[in-house]
């Protein structure tokens, strides 16, 4: 298994096959607290050798520094077919959130797991907006 990206971005899509992402982030800033983030996604593009072809189990999650989930999960399995004149095949996996709040500043997780295994991680940072001078 490959994992060729993991990113949360403003918007993403998948057209046959092709994932299309747009805006990807890891800063929100916030004037107070709580703060609601309207939409975002959460985009990965898997890659699967013949070797594993079959079912994989995939969880993302999002969990604050307690490693408290704060958001929603996507849990579910994925069928892995790849063609006798394939050697490959890729997995795009989406996960679209809207009205994510978060409580507290500082350093959040998204965890991507298959079959278990933490395969990425990626921060995302809740920030005060820098004061003007």
């Amino acid at each position: 298994m490959n994992l060729e990206s993991f990113l949360l971005c403003d918007a993403a899509t998948d057209q046959q096959g092709k994932l299309n992402v747009l805006g990807a982030f890891d800063n929100i800033f916030a004037k107070e607290l709580p703060v609601r983030h309207r939409a975002c996604s959460i985009a990965a593009r898997v890659r699967f050798s013949k070797i594993e072809a079959g079912d994989h189990a995939v969880r993302i999650f999002i969990i604050d520094a307690d490693g408290t989930s704060i958001g929603p999960k996507l849990e579910g399995n994925i069928a892995v077919r790849i063609g006798d004149k394939a050697s490959t095949a890729v997995v795009n996996l989406i996960l679209n959130i809207q009205n994510l709040e978060f409580k507290q500043y500082g350093q959040y997780q998204i965890d991507l797991a298959v079959d278990g295994n933490v395969q990425a991680s990626l921060p995302l940072y809740i920030r005060p907006v820098p004061e003007q001078n």
